[in-house]
């Protein structure tokens, strides 16, 4: 039986920004849908069989009344508890109540700079804002990761912004290949191209081979794991893949409804947050019931079931093919990824 080892729960859709990229089109509009009572019994649910790490999302989740309630409620199970945010709300106030009450904290920053940074989260200051935040991070010794999202706009951008968060004192570097879901969708044109996507997955690993003090890894990205394996064969480098303390291990591309799920904040599950098919809803059934029973979770599970290309490679079971990539590109998640590169002459070079 497949074991959920990671959890991001989306615990409202607000949200002070508007990013270009949302996949939840949150806005300070919208209106929470799950209770307290209801999300926690969704973790007392969970807990019967898993402890995985939770990531409490959004929207911006630091606009959620009783957040650090529910992280305290997950806490209590004895899970690891990581906080989702853009940064541009952490004061000293609540950088004490995040030391607190989560372990961990990612924040999103887009470029090296604000002009960059607030394009993507169209709003002016919040570049400064999310600065500042890593710097209280720091200054009461809260564990971050920052999280950058790529697109052609900020390609050019891609380096400065590693050393940035490096410069920051981020323990870890998550750069994302954007799925076109939510307001992404209206950026198909601007999404990076498929030669530009293997060059920059090549920069990335030789990078890797290199970082040892920051912990690096492409998201929503599989294809980087054949790469990974190929070069390192073709160029006879003894390469040795690291893991973050809250990541799934490291070891897979996509990993989707396999040992990583979504639940959104209309209770709705899904195998990662980019998916477009949902697999069930908490409000109808139990998260076990759907994990265990839903054929969206048995077909991610069943690599016989993949289509195309994907069914025969032989990195199925180490790069899968993103399979929210396929499913916004052809409405099936099962197709191949339109990203794929393993078929490229020049993947291994």
């Amino acid at each position: 039986m497949n074991e959920l080892k990671w959890l991001a729960f989306e615990v409202t859709p607000k949200c002070n920004l508007n990013c270009i990229h949302c996949r939840t089109n949150a806005s300070s509009d919208l209106q929470e849908i799950l209770t307290y009572k209801q999300i926690t019994k969704t973790i007392d649910d969970i807990d019967k069989r898993f402890k995985p790490v939770l990531v409490l999302t959004g929207g911006e989740p630091l606009l959620r009344a009783d957040i650090f309630e529910i992280a305290s409620f997950a806490k209590s199970k004895n899970w690891r508890v990581g906080l989702a945010t853009n940064g541009t709300l952490v004061d000293e106030k609540i950088a004490t109540k995040i030391k607190a009450h989560f372990d961990i904290v990612s924040l999103s920053l887009d470029g090296s700079n604000a002009y960059i940074h607030d394009n993507f989260r169209a709003q002016e200051g919040a570049f400064n804002a999310t600065i500042n935040a890593a710097k209280l991070f720091n200054k009461y010794d809260i564990p971050f990761i920052i999280n950058s999202s790529v697109t052609k706009r900020n390609q050019h951008d891609i380096e400065n912004t590693y050393k940035l968060a490096k410069s920051l004192g981020a323990k870890s570097w998550y750069m994302f290949i954007i799925v076109p879901t939510g307001r992404a969708e209206n950026l198909r044109s601007e999404l990076i191209s498929k030669t530009d996507y293997y060059k920059i997955l090549k920069w990335h690993f030789k990078l890797e081979l290199v970082e040892k003090n920051m912990f690096i890894r492409p998201t929503c990205a599989p294809e980087y794991y054949a790469i990974a394996d190929l070069y390192t064969k073709t160029h006879d480098i003894d390469y040795k893949r690291r893991s973050l303390s809250f990541s799934t291990g490291g070891a897979k591309g996509c990993i989707a409804g396999q040992s990583i799920a979504f639940i959104g904040f209309d209770g709705s599950i899904k195998p990662c947050s980019y998916f477009l098919h949902k697999a069930g809803n908490i409000l109808e059934n139990s998260f076990l019931d759907i994990w265990d029973n839903s054929t969206i979770f048995k077909n991610l599970r069943d690599f016989n079931a993949y289509t195309g290309k994907c069914k025969t490679c032989d990195y199925i079971n180490t790069c899968g093919g993103c399979r929210a990539r396929a499913d916004a590109y052809f409405g099936d998640y099962l197709a191949i990824d339109p990203y794929c590169l393993y078929w490229s002459n020049n993947a291994s070079k």
